[in-house]
């Protein structure tokens, strides 16, 4: 996945936001929480919240590592090279949108339906 695909699937979703944190990174938000964070240059590099139960399996595999500064929160850094198929992509992305979407206080939930 690259950058451009990475950022039409991801406005595709309902309620999403972006904007360029950093100087250097592009950040999609649901109700103003991030769930996936990327740089612009070549190759990608995606931040993206994965559930717990993965957290410690994707972190040991090819093309994956705790994502600095919010692995504890149970994010990966995934680098492009990672061996994804766009449909892997997809489920990651849409499950860390999910995954942050669920931890929204119950008033914005109520607000973005």
């Amino acid at each position: 996945m690259n950058i451009e695909s990475l950022r039409e699937f991801c406005l595709s979703l309902p309620h999403v936001t972006e904007d360029v944190k950093w100087g250097a990174d592009i950040c999609f938000s649901i109700g103003g929480k991030m769930f996936c964070v990327s740089g612009f240059s070549q190759p990608i590099h995606v931040s993206l919240k994965v559930s717990d139960e993965e957290f410690e399996e994707m972190s040991s595999r090819r093309g994956f590592i705790p994502a600095p500064y919010v692995a504890r929160y149970k994010w990966v850094l995934i680098a492009e090279d990672a061996g994804l198929t766009d449909k892997q992509w997809k489920h990651y992305v849409t499950q860390s949108y999910e995954l942050v979407k669920a931890k929204l206080p119950k008033k914005v939930q109520k607000e973005l339906k």
